[in-house]
């Protein structure tokens, strides 16, 4: 891919920055091999065996189960009991084999052929075949749930899968994200299907089975001897369910957990500088701290107010003092390695309240604002600060705290009636997905309740081109960028990265680019275990 040695080094560069804000850390380029902690020798062998214990923050819920926001418990289970067909780089978009071997796309991007593997079982002892993937993609599509890439699953026209092992995939129109789908979407066991439905059942082809599962205690995963990526190190992993961040915290503390899934920035900084646990930074995964607005409020459908907004939020306080300095100020939602990054454009609204006040005094006096968040996370400290942001200039704002159900129903189906306050992602994939796909963004239906012809327009040029990154699909990426900050029916406020505390016993924790653990190659080494 065109620049990709560049964005290697952006991405080790930033990774190594972060890294020296803690103290003990090691380098950048180990961080990126995932010699996390507890390194081998050369040549030395994984120790073998255990029961790896993860705290995650809330439950899983089946029938949001391929819904998948970042990280969360479902997403959890996802990477680790079903395989995609690729997987991502986390250095950069890079395409790498998994079900798939080999691919090819048309030069006319209108079809891609997939070689699949031919070793591959559920855990139910069923061959993977290539009638899997169609079934797959198709339940992707049909619901119960409303996945992100539904968009671009729709656009998929007709499978051949005339041969078990080549599935040949053809489109509507040419796909610059049909890698990102590949990426995410699970293939799924098609007999199991009403059970997976129900909660009932997840078999997939990964490296572990599903065992067990107690709503509001624990969830257990246990090793695939058969998985045909070479057995796991691990025998079990269980994901203990907890129900707020300081419990969390205390659970590692007291060495009742191995790795800490959610921690707020102020107690992964204490776990891993002063009581010497394990600092694990997702790089090429990051989130987007942003503010959401619902340009049919009446106050709001003036974009004078919405720059305002823009110009008094306080970015540099949120990312450095909330955020423990784990990432960086931004007005457009690119991270600094994406082919769509505009450094430039970064610095069109900064800290300006005298002009944030001239502009809300042109508009008139304000009615009182709701804004949403939500009550798991350090999101009602974010929140605190906006509102403190915006009496500063004249805008009284009235907090309204969500649990993660209510503020997840609310974005999906664009019922907030003020502004909000949530982390979004895709910004890490194919520029395109960010306007075709996501939430917040989706040039189609967003949670801001934003139509613009023109925005429709140029999500749709960046996405109907075969090449993410070549110069048709950056002008594209432009256009939408001069439309994210004229018309502000969100403001971001900075990249951020993702963290995972882990015991000194762990090591080789490996992720992906939505933020979920991949397991496999992780070992544990039991006298290593913080107490």
């Amino acid at each position: 891919m065109p620049g990709r040695r560049t964005r290697v080094v952006q991405v080790l560069a930033l990774a190594l920055a972060t890294c020296l804000l803690a103290a003990g850390c090691q380098s950048a380029v180990a961080k990126q091999e995932n010699s996390i902690s507890q390194s081998l020798a050369p040549g030395q062998p994984a120790p073998q065996g255990g029961n790896l214990r993860v705290g995650v923050l809330g439950d899983m819920s089946p029938k949001t189960f391929l819904q998948i926001g970042t990280g969360n418990l479902a997403g959890q289970v996802v990477s680790n009991t079903f395989d995609t067909l690729i997987r991502y780089s986390r250095d950069d978009l890079t395409v790498r084999p998994s079900l798939a071997t080999a691919w090819r796309l048309s030069p006319d991007g209108l079809s891609l052929a997939l070689d699949l593997r031919s070793d591959v079982t559920f855990h139910n002892g069923r061959p993977f075949v290539s009638s899997d993937v169609q079934k797959s993609l198709e339940a992707y599509l049909a619901g119960p749930w409303t996945p992100q890439f539904k968009r671009t699953a729709a656009a998929i026209t007709s499978y051949d899968t005339s041969d078990p092992h080549r599935v040949v995939l053809r489109f509507a129109h040419p796909l610059s994200n049909i890698f990102d789908l590949l990426d995410s979407a699970p293939i799924l066991d098609a007999q199991s299907l009403p059970q997976l439905k129900a909660g009932k059942s997840y078999i997939g082809t990964g490296p572990f089975k599903f065992a067990s599962w107690q709503p509001n205690s624990s969830l257990r995963l246990v090793r695939n001897d058969n998985y045909w990526g070479g057995k796991p190190n691990l025998d079990s992993i269980t994901f203990v369910i907890i129900r707020d961040q300081q419990s969390l915290y205390t659970r590692l503390r007291t060495g009742q957990i191995d790795v800490a899934y959610g921690l707020n920035y102020h107690d992964q900084q204490l776990a891993t500088t002063r009581y010497g646990f394990k600092d694990v930074t997702f790089t090429g995964a990051e989130s987007q701290e942003y503010v959401g607005i619902n340009v049919t409020n009446p106050a709001l459908s003036d974009v004078r107010l919405r720059r305002a907004i823009a110009l008094a939020i306080d970015r540099p306080r949120i990312i450095n003092d909330v955020f423990r300095k784990s990432g960086y100020v931004v007005n457009l939602p690119w991270p600094k390695w994406s082919p769509a990054y505009d450094a430039a454009a970064n610095a069109t609204y900064g800290r300006d309240v005298a002009q944030a006040r001239k502009l809300v005094a042109q508009h008139g006096p304000v009615p009182p604002i709701p804004l949403d968040f939500s009550t798991q996370g350090i999101d009602r400290v974010v929140a605190e600060i906006v509102q403190s942001n915006l009496k500063d200039i004249g805008i009284p704002v009235t907090l309204v705290p969500n649990d993660q159900t209510q503020q997840a129903s609310k974005l999906i189906g664009g019922k907030f009636t003020g502004i909000w306050l949530l982390q979004h992602a895709f910004a890490q994939f194919t520029p395109s997905t960010l306007a075709v796909s996501a939430y917040p963004f989706n040039a189609a239906k967003n949670s801001s309740n934003y139509l613009n012809p023109q925005y429709a327009a140029a999500a749709n040029a960046a996405w109907t081109v075969p090449d993410g990154a070549s110069p048709a699909a950056l002008r594209a990426y432009r256009q939408l960028d001069d439309i994210w900050l004229r018309d502000l029916f969100l403001v971001e406020i900075g990249i951020v990265f993702q963290k995972v505390a882990t015991s000194n016993a762990v090591g080789n924790i490996d992720w992906d680019r939505r933020d979920q653990l991949h397991l496999k190659d992780t070992y544990l080494n039991t006298t290593g275990r913080n107490s």
